[in-house]
């Protein structure tokens, strides 16, 4: 389900830009960046019931084979790129390895992403870089490499994966809701820049899904589930669906689930000096000291 209200409100592109995903080619791959675990798998998944190639990519590289296992067929070619995507020259590896294969990137979708949890007064320098590395730098760098030769092409698409957290601040979280912000604001630059190119993009913003991403960034899962209501939450597959589907149809912005949209409209619009008190004191992160 594509995100779609009137201009006033969050969501909607300053302009529409009817575009459709490039159609499937044996020559042709969907990059998946974070593709071994979560939403970057269903992705990957959607992609192929699609019909297209995909080239997957993450540190895990048994994750990855298995899922390139699961999704190889006659008519899909399944790659599999290991690389840490936060080490720069591991991402600037990326276009040369794959044109190596004999493909070109026709989508790109920049899934990977991970947070850290509580204070930054307490944070380790390292680990609160190493989110702007991966959920920031990694976006831009991929997006830089691979542009060019989709407008050059006059064909291409761009899925950018944030957050809900973009629309607001988020202590507990901060270096990873001001990551997601600037995923954000930088699709919808994006877009403008894109107009009449042949080659559309899209930010997805889910809410909360059962990823085990809340785990790996120090959430009890119990914690997290409190915090936000169940029907908050989204299954990874849905959320998969929404993104591509907004891609194809050319919207600049998707949010699944009408519960989300509504939280986001309500923090885009509630002055932030009530807002953040309320949200640093439900935050699990910041419940302890």
């Amino acid at each position: 389900m594509a995100f779609r209200t009137s201009k006033a409100k969050i969501g909607r592109p300053a302009y529409d830009h009817p575009m459709s995903l490039p159609p499937p080619s044996s020559d042709r791959t969907a990059l998946v960046t974070g593709a071994s675990s979560g939403i970057g798998v269903e992705l990957a998944r959607e992609l192929v019931r699609r019909g297209h190639g995909v080239c997957l990519v993450a540190r895990s590289t048994d994750k990855l084979e298995a899922l390139a296992e699961e999704l190889r067929s006659d008519s899909i070619r399944v790659e599999v790129l290991g690389a840490d995507l936060s080490d720069a020259t591991a991402r600037a590896a990326v276009p040369d390895r794959v044109a190596e294969l004999g493909l070109t990137v026709d989508v790109l979708v920049n899934n990977a992403g991970l947070s850290t949890l509580g204070r930054v007064s307490d944070s380790d320098p390292a680990a609160e870089l190493n989110v702007v590395e991966v959920d920031v730098a990694a976006v831009v760098d991929l997006c830089s490499r691979f542009l060019p030769g989709m407008v050059e092409r006059h064909a291409g698409a761009i899925l950018n994966v944030a957050s809900t957290a973009a629309f607001q601040p988020l202590p507990g979280q901060a270096v990873y809701g001001a990551a997601k912000a600037f995923v954000l604001s930088y699709t919808r630059s994006l877009s403008g820049e894109l107009r009449g190119s042949g080659v559309s993009d899209t930010a997805l913003c889910p809410g909360p899904v059962d990823t085990g991403f809340g785990e790996t960034a120090g959430f009890a899962k119990e914690d997290a589930e409190s915090a936000l209501p169940s029907f908050m939450w989204e299954d990874a597959d849905a959320v998969a669906r929404c993104g591509l589907d907004a891609l194809a149809g050319g919207h600049t912005v998707a949010i699944p689930g009408v519960a989300n949209r509504i939280a986001a409209n309500f923090a885009h619009l509630t002055p932030k000096s009530l807002l953040v008190p309320i949200l640093a004191s439900r935050h699990p992160g910041l419940r302890k000291r």
